[in-house]
Parts: C-alpha cells; sequence; structure tokens
C-alpha cells in the first residue's frame, strides 16, 4: 500500500467519497485496523440493513469505543438516519466511504447536517508513488492504484470501465439504455480538456441534449468527471462562458477515447498530460485541505491558460504542455493573464528537463513539477 497524503480528523466522523479503485476500502482498513466494518457490498448485510436500517446497531459491540466503518453507503441512504441518531445518543465515530453522493443527494439526506466532515480519494499522486513513479507510465495507463500493481494495466482500465458501466450505471439504476451511454462516454472523450458543447456531443451520439446533460451530471455524481469554470474575477477582457470537462484520470480518459489511423497521437498525448495535471492539482489540493478553486481562464479571442487556482493563499496560474521544446507563443497566455492579475504566479509545465524562467513565469519539467506540487501549492519554493 502507498502512504497517501490525505489529512482527515481523528476525532468526528466523515464521509470519504472517490470513485471506485481509488484505494478507499485499503487505506480506511489500514488507518483504522481495530474498527468494526460494515460492508454493503456483501449480499446478506445489504439486504439486512435495506430491510431494517436499526439493525446497524446490532453489528456494533456493546461498549465499543473505536471507529466503525461504512463501505459504499452510498447503496442505503437511508442509512444516514441511523448515523445520525447512533452518533447523538452514543458517540459513536463513523467513516462513511462511498464511490457516489448521487442518492444521497437525491434523497434528502443532509449529510448528517454537519455532524461529518467529506473527504475526497483521488488517484494516486507523484509524490504518494514515490520511487514507482514513472512519467511515461502515468501518462499512459493513469495513476489508479492497481494501473502500478497489476502485471497488464491496458487490461485492467478495460475491466475498469466495464465495471463502471454494468455494476455503477445498471445495478444502481441511473440509465437504461447502456449502449447509449457507452456512445456517450466516447464522444464525451472528444471533449477532454476542451470547452463543453452538450449540443455537439449530444450530436455526436445520436442522443438527446437533454438526456446528455443528465449523463454529464452522472459522470460527475460518480465522481469519475468534472467540469470547471472560466475564472472571471475583476476581468477587463471579454471572456468564454462555457465549463471545461475532464474525465478523472489520465488512464481512464485514453481507455474510453477510442483512436485509430486518422487520429493524432500527439493530441491525445497532449490531453493526457494535461489531464495527468489536473488530476494531481485536484489530489493534492483536497488531500492537503488547501481551499484553491480549479478554474481555467479563456478569452474569446482564445488566449488560454490551462488552469487557474484561486483561493485564500493566492492565484497560482499553470500552462501545460507535452512539448520538450518552448517557444515564446505558447507563454502568451500567461503572459496575458499577469497582465491581468499581476499579482499571480506563474507556471509553464513541459515536457523538458530543465528549470528555468521567462520574466515571472516559472518554467518546470513535467516530472519535476508533480513531485514537488505540495510545496508549490502551500507556496514554499
Amino acid at each position: 500500500m502507498y502512504s497517501r497524503l490525505l489529512i482527515t480528523s481523528l476525532s468526528k466522523s466523515f464521509f470519504l467519497f472517490g470513485p471506485r479503485g481509488t484505494g478507499k476500502t485499503t487505506w480506511v482498513k489500514s488507518k483504522f485496523p481495530n474498527a468494526t466494518y460494515i460492508d454493503l457490498l456483501e449480499s446478506e448485510t445489504f439486504n439486512d440493513l435495506l430491510s431494517n436500517p436499526q439493525r446497524l446497531q446490532n453489528l456494533i459491540p456493546n461498549d465499543f469505543s473505536d471507529w466503525v466503518v461504512v463501505d459504499e453507503i452510498q447503496r442505503i441512504p437511508e442509512l444516514l438516519h441511523e448515523v445520525h441518531r447512533l452518533i447523538e445518543a452514543h458517540k459513536y465515530k463513523f467513516v462513511l466511504t462511498g464511490s457516489s453522493a448521487r442518492k444521497i443527494r437525491r434523497g434528502g439526506t443532509n449529510l448528517l447536517a454537519g455532524r461529518a466532515l467529506t473527504y475526497s480519494m483521488n488517484p494516486l499522486t507523484a509524490v504518494e508513488l514515490g520511487k514507482d513513479f514513472n512519467l511515461e507510465h502515468s501518462l499512459k495507463y493513469g495513476q489508479l492504484p492497481c494501473v502500478y500493481t497489476e502485471t497488464d494495466s491496458k487490461k485492467y482500465l478495460e475491466s475498469y470501465i466495464r465495471t463502471y458501466l454494468e455494476e455503477e450505471i445498471r445495478q444502481e439504476g441511473l440509465t437504461r439504455n447502456l449502449s447509449a451511454f457507452a456512445r456517450f462516454l466516447e464522444a464525451a472523450s472528444f471533449s477532454q480538456g476542451s470547452s463543453l458543447n452538450i449540443s455537439s456531443v449530444s450530436r455526436e451520439c445520436s442522443v438527446e441534449r437533454k438526456v446528455v446533460e443528465g449523463y454529464f451530471n452522472i459522470l460527475e455524481d460518480l465522481l469519475i468527471a468534472h467540469r470547471i469554470q472560466v475564472f472571471s474575477r475583476k476581468t477587463k477582457r471579454r471572456l468564454v462562458t462555457h465549463q471545461k470537462f475532464y474525465f478523472f484520470d489520465a488512464g481512464v480518459y485514453r481507455t474510453i477515447r477510442p483512436s485509430g489511423p486518422l487520429d493524432n497521437p500527439q493530441e491525445i498525448d497532449g490531453l493526457a498530460c494535461e489531464t495527468l495535471f489536473f488530476q494531481e492539482l485536484n489530489a493534492v489540493n483536497s488531500a492537503l485541505g488547501m481551499d484553491y478553486t480549479i478554474y481555467y481562464w479563456r478569452t474569446s479571442n482564445n488566449i488560454e491558460v490551462d488552469f487557474i487556482l484561486y483561493g485564500e493563499k493566492g492565484i497560482l496560474a499553470f500552462e501545460v504542455k507535452r512539448t520538450r521544446k518552448i517557444s515564446n507563443k505558447m507563454l502568451n497566455g500567461l503572459k496575458a493573464f499577469l497582465k491581468d492579475y499581476p499579482m499571480a504566479k506563474a507556471y509553464f509545465i513541459y515536457g523538458g528537463e530543465k528549470k528555468m524562467s521567462e520574466g515571472k513565469i516559472n518554467i518546470l519539467p513535467m516530472d519535476h513539477a508533480l513531485l514537488n506540487l505540495p510545496e508549490i501549492l502551500v507556496q514554499k519554493e
């Protein structure tokens, strides 16, 4: 097991949400070895608690003072009412893991009304992988824990996508038409790292626009995709308004995206590089409890910066390119952003090997930036 950056409370119940395969169960069992563990993926336990949530108390030993783990809590949202009661009546501390908050939110449950914190488990980061980190491997297969431990990473990822279609989508009843959803996934993959045009995706997969909007919501509810907003605070420029879309992991993106002889490998590699950096930003920001919100910046005349982090600590701007050679044109987006926001710290991340600078822009190799991302975000360079 890899050591995770995740920092959690040891005195208060909490939710731990994250896509399947990110290591939630492994982390919980390692972190809380003496916990009472209740797995809602076990059929007998699931059926028993589904019919009568109050039986949850029967699974906790008398005078128990350690943690109680309920794995895959989204399978029985009604169980949260009983968790709430047990926290109030017996001061139990719960760890509630889940791969989706969809049913919980839609069921009107209020996530225990502040009686539990909420954390996220993401794919591994370069820092967590340590000496095992291999940039080329991560760009090709992503950083789900099993792609670094399985002998055939490609087959694992193909199985992972099937699992989501068959288990999360079908069993949770999120859509009745799996073939339409599979077409949608492929069409959505062509929007990776781009301004999202839902009408265009709808045409590409031959699914009604309203249904496609619902499918994008499903991806976000299952935590396997993100949409980020354009950064527009106090701007003097005309900006685009569309959101930008990313699958949560570079390997998952590459597995979903079909490729053929007419596809441009450099374009796919470039988007995988951008995706990997995004997922690392998202993971480190979340694990360390940073308050940054992730945006992008694009003007109406297509001057762009890939990622803007905005929070109490300030503004960080990142442009990510797979290239090993840098041209002045590649820095134009960051230079324009710095004109509007001179207080920002700017970084150009590229595929070369040398650390450099151009005015106020820090130019960093991709592997160096990823291995030092916690220090960059807390601004301790």
